[in-house]
């Protein structure tokens, strides 16, 4: 690989490592210092792999030059050495050089210590995602920015007003004890859906999928799984629900962007090692007695994977639904369950409990209505579509709807 492709791969594989444990080093009060090491750390690999070469292990030199860095930063800084280094979560004995520990087994630690202080409910759920994405994940404030539709200085400004916050509170980073995974794991899992919720269907304007969000997304779940005190069934249903999802990636959209819908999808790009590791987590899921709603997600998820149309298939996603809906109502799940019920009762039952919902801001609200007019009243579908058009934000949303539209004028004759 060369330094061009290599330098940010590591950079999204490695920075949320290094982070993590320098964070957990330091303190959440220190976080910059450990953002500046990790930065430089990252300057000095451009500047010395441009000159020299790539060196033989990347990684190692990365962690090598990081540790250095940190050693570095602590003897030269003679406060921090003498008022902040008894506060250091480390082992090293008084007159022992400072360590930075990037074993395998510490580097988990400190991005478990992490997930759960990033979720702390100091902060609110769009600083949570935000800060996730940040330091968890090493994305940018652009990269956050154009996920959410919004400009660099806001979520510069959201992000440190959560980690000043985080500070104001006193939090500390350390493992989660019983109590604190019991009251903030579902914060946790929360957080974690959120982020691939934006990564499945992105607000961007230029595109509707960003597999990097979910990749992280599912990254940190399965974190969370690798720890015996957050391996819950929710946690195991949560990342069957991304598996199954995930599954479909490659068909959900053609060669030239455009989004293809569920029913024309090539069941021949689906991920079947995917749609089995979803299967492993889901019946890992079952479990206990509680059913949350990652639990019926996931449910609904793991039919979607069965492409072949079926009385079973769309009778049991119904009742999913309608289980999800009593446990926490959503309107966008109310509108997914309007397809099954379209599936299982036909268009007409379906148009009338979709136009109860009265979801007018929504683009796929007029889509499915577009969808359900369709060969029974023409002109109410094409009206639909155009309404989907006028709100669709990203480019393959609007290619879908003119492709629909087109597709429909040419049935009335127009």
């Amino acid at each position: 690989m060369k330094e061009q492709e290599l330098i940010p791969n590591l950079f999204r594989t490695e920075y949320q490592k290094m982070i993590s444990v320098l964070i957990y080093l330091f303190g959440i009060e220190h976080m910059e210092i450990a953002e500046d090491i990790v930065s430089d750390t990252f300057l000095s690999a451009t500047e010395v792999w441009g000159s020299k070469g790539i060196p033989e292990n990347p990684t190692g030199w990365l962690y090598t030059v990081a540790k250095n860095k940190t050693r570095n930063y602590i003897k030269r800084n003679q406060i921090f050495e003498q008022k902040l280094v008894n506060e250091l979560k480390t082992s090293a004995v008084a007159g022992e050089e400072i360590e930075l520990d990037l074993s395998v087994k510490n580097i988990t630690d400190s991005q478990l210590a992490m997930i759960f202080t990033v979720c702390n409910p100091a902060i609110s759920s769009d600083s949570q995602v935000a800060l996730a994405l940040n330091l968890l994940c090493g994305f940018g404030f652009q990269e956050i920015a154009d996920a959410f539709l919004t400009n660099k200085e806001v979520v510069y400004k959201r992000v440190n007003r959560a980690k000043e916050k985080l500070k104001e509170a006193g939090i500390r980073i350390e493992q989660p004890t019983l109590v604190q995974i019991d009251d903030r794991l579902e914060n946790v899992l929360k957080t974690l859906y959120l982020l691939y919720s934006e990564g499945y269907y992105s607000t961007s304007q230029n595109i509707t999928l960003r597999k990097d969000f979910c990749e992280e997304a599912m990254r940190l779940v399965y974190l969370l799984l690798g720890n015996d005190k957050t391996n819950t069934p929710e946690a195991n249903a949560l990342l069957a629900l991304m598996c199954f999802h995930s599954s479909r990636f490659d068909a959900r959209l053609n060669e030239t962007g455009e989004t293809v819908l569920y029913q024309d999808q090539d069941e021949n790009l689906w991920d079947k090692e995917l749609i089995a590791a979803g299967t492993h987590f889901l019946n890992q899921a079952s479990r206990g007695n509680h059913l949350s709603k990652y639990h019926l997600e996931a449910g609904i998820a793991y039919w979607h994977t069965h492409k072949t149309d079926s009385v079973e298939k769309w009778q049991n996603i119904l009742q999913l639904f309608d289980q999800l809906l009593a446990l926490e109502y959503s309107p966008i799940a109310a509108l997914n369950r309007i397809f099954a019920i379209s599936k299982v009762e036909g268009k007409e039952k379906a148009i009338k409990e979709a136009e109860t919902l009265n979801l007018t801001d929504n683009v796929f609200y007029y889509s499915l209505l577009g969808n359900l007019y369709t060969d029974i009243n023409n002109r109410k579908a094409l009206k639909n579509y155009e309404t989907a058009l006028k709100l669709a934000t990203s480019k393959p949303d609007q290619q879908m709807m003119n492709k629909n539209i087109e597709l429909l004028k040419s049935k009335m004759g127009n």
